[in-house]
């Protein structure tokens, strides 16, 4: 892999950069929530905190989302797309993880978060296949 930048026509007119923004995008907003709300975040995550020592695990979880999202946008600011495919499809583990802790802590009942980590995870790997593709 090449870590310069080359000039190519991947950009603001293809779908898988415009997916990866809106991914990245999104998990800031999921770390901000962390830190601004702990007991939010952690709800919304599905596993919430017991008390309020707890909110700084949040607010560690929060800091790591953010950086999730934020290493993304110089690579995409310089339009370098095989480095956002390999780094996104390596966060794919994130949410593919996400999903097992759900499933670990609350059981198969918790249907509706699982959905959620796992969808994730599915369409991660949805848009990967289109970062990958050489033609879009």
């Amino acid at each position: 892999m090449k870590t310069t930048n080359e000039i190519t026509q991947w950009g603001t007119r293809s779908v898988s950069f415009w997916l990866t923004l809106l991914l990245a995008a999104g998990i800031i907003f999921v770390g901000a929530r962390f830190i601004v709300d702990p007991a939010a975040g952690a709800t919304g995550f599905s596993i919430p905190f017991s008390n309020t020592a707890d909110y700084a695990y949040g607010r560690i979880k929060g800091i790591r989302d953010i950086f999730s999202g934020l290493v993304l946008l110089p690579l995409l600011w310089l339009r370098m797309r095989k480095a956002v495919a390999y780094v996104f499809t390596t966060a794919i583990i994130v949410p593919a993880t996400d999903f097992l802790i759900v499933l670990t802590t609350n059981g198969p009942g918790d249907v509706t978060h699982m959905l959620i980590h796992g969808g994730t995870a599915l369409f991660m790997v949805f848009v990967s296949v289109l970062l990958f593709r050489r033609k879009e």
